[in-house]
């Protein structure tokens, strides 16, 4: 489950060797105690994968990494470092094993808030991965309660953990560590009856670092009404693009805000042609340097002002700034 390997024939024999290797090797344990001895504590940190670890391995995530996107598939995770093993954590994405890997690489222990902008399900399923051996202190949602089946996950994996859930206000605002944020959409009434119009999209600022839009995965109409509702909204360094990069975004709103990071959670050869190449292109129109996870793996921000930068984790091209 950790590693890839090859399938067919040739996997086959290669585990057959190996696993004749390995047995050979047990046979002289019991003469070299020491050799086993190191054996032993290789195979638990290689299992238990400590965060400083990691880093000193692969050199992720990097140091002052201030936002991070994980590569959980075909769904959202955005996680906003708010102190030492702290952070918020936007969405859970589809995946238990992929959100709980995605936290422990990047040494989370300790998540004030849990976020969910909306129900459905690549976007909550992997609630059970950030609970796990981490204190969170309370979850928080979108106050449609759609699709019942994912909202009822939701309310039940919560109250199994001992986790408070409440829900998003518009206009709220909250800080944590060197994060605050104002809950900018949904409106207070109507509520959007259609759960993607319906995410909780947050405006972030971190303290000496950059701002986000977070836009969940709000459809062209909402994005429009955002707009409308918040005419001075600022450019920002970061957009979460909606809808993992769908054709169907407001260009009014891309112009507005006028990103110079714009970071895409997909899921490599998805089935609904995301991201869009037309999305994709009007962001590096407006300026915007684009990531996607399906290609350059996880993602993290470094740095604010012209030091900004975006790493990710998959790609062998090294950071990436804002182009010109």
């Amino acid at each position: 489950a950790e590693a890839g390997w090859p399938g067919g024939w040739w996997g086959g024999l290669l585990l057959a060797a190996l696993t004749v290797l390995v047995l050979l090797a047990a046979r002289r344990v019991p003469r070299h105690p020491w050799t086993a001895a190191g054996c032993a504590v290789i195979l638990l940190l290689v299992i238990l994968r400590p965060p400083p670890l990691t880093r000193l391995v692969t050199g992720w995530p990097p140091p002052g990494w201030t936002v991070a996107m994980c590569d959980v598939g075909q769904g959202d995770s955005t996680v906003l470092a708010a102190g030492d093993g702290t952070a918020v954590v936007v969405d859970a994405g589809p995946d238990p094993l992929l959100a709980d890997r995605c936290l422990r690489d990047l040494g989370v222990t300790r998540v004030p808030l849990l976020l969910l902008t909306h129900l459905h399900a690549d976007h909550v399923a992997g609630l059970p991965g950030v609970l796990r051996g981490r204190a969170v202190g309370a979850i928080q949602t979108t106050r449609l309660q759609e699709p019942r089946d994912q909202s009822a996950f939701v309310r039940r994996t919560a109250a199994a953990a001992g986790v408070p859930v409440v829900r998003a206000g518009p206009g709220e605002r909250r800080r944590v560590g060197p994060l605050s944020w104002q809950v900018l959409w949904p409106r207070a009434d109507p509520v959007p009856g259609e759960p993607n119009d319906a995410s909780v999209t947050l405006f972030v600022r971190v303290a000496g670092g950059p701002t986000l839009l977070l836009l969940g995965d709000l459809e062209p109409p909402a994005q429009q009404g955002l707009l409308r509702d918040h005419p001075a909204l600022p450019p920002v360094d970061v957009l979460k693009v909606a809808h993992h990069g769908s054709p169907f975004q407001y260009p009014g709103l891309l112009r507005a805000v006028r990103p110079r990071l714009a970071l895409i959670s997909v899921g490599a050869e998805n089935l609904y042609g995301h991201p869009s190449p037309r999305t994709v292109g009007a962001l590096r129109a407006g300026g915007a340097a684009v990531l996607r996870t399906d290609t350059d793996g996880a993602i993290a921000v470094t740095g604010t002002g012209r030091g900004l930068r975006a790493v990710p984790r998959g790609s062998r091209d090294g950071p990436r700034d804002r182009p010109g």
